[in-house]
């Protein structure tokens, strides 16, 4: 059972920074993040693939948020920039072995983790 932890979430003005980090117990992953909002079904986020590092970003937050990873540590990071008020949300990290139903579906993830709140004040 792979497990995923994440940290970094927090409070920040509009326009603030921060980076979100998820430590996975298995490295060979496709990873993602995705985020929940009140009221709203959970969206994705960005996503980054296991060996080439590809990353992939919904048009929300492209330009804002940049997604990484560091193979040596089992580690991906999302680093968010210039952020608004309707970036508030719960924040999940997500594995999958493979892009089944595309990088920016949930059901190609089979491993979450607990998540991580963002809230950004106007």
């Amino acid at each position: 059972q792979v497990q995923l932890v994440e940290s970094g979430g927090g409070l920040v003005q509009a326009g603030g920074s921060l980076r979100l980090s998820c430590a996975a117990s298995e490295r060979t992953l496709n990873m993602g993040w995705f985020r929940q909002r009140p009221g709203k079904e959970r969206e994705f986020v960005a996503a980054i693939t296991r060996s080439a590092g590809t990353p992939y970003y919904a048009d929300s937050v492209k330009e804002r948020f940049t997604i990484s990873r560091n193979n040596a540590q089992n580690t991906v990071y999302l680093q968010m920039n210039s952020l608004k008020p309707e970036d508030t949300a719960a924040y999940y990290c997500a594995a999958g072995r493979y892009f089944t139903s595309g990088y920016y579906s949930a059901m190609s993830y089979n491993y979450w983790g607990q998540g991580t709140q963002v809230t950004v004040s106007a």
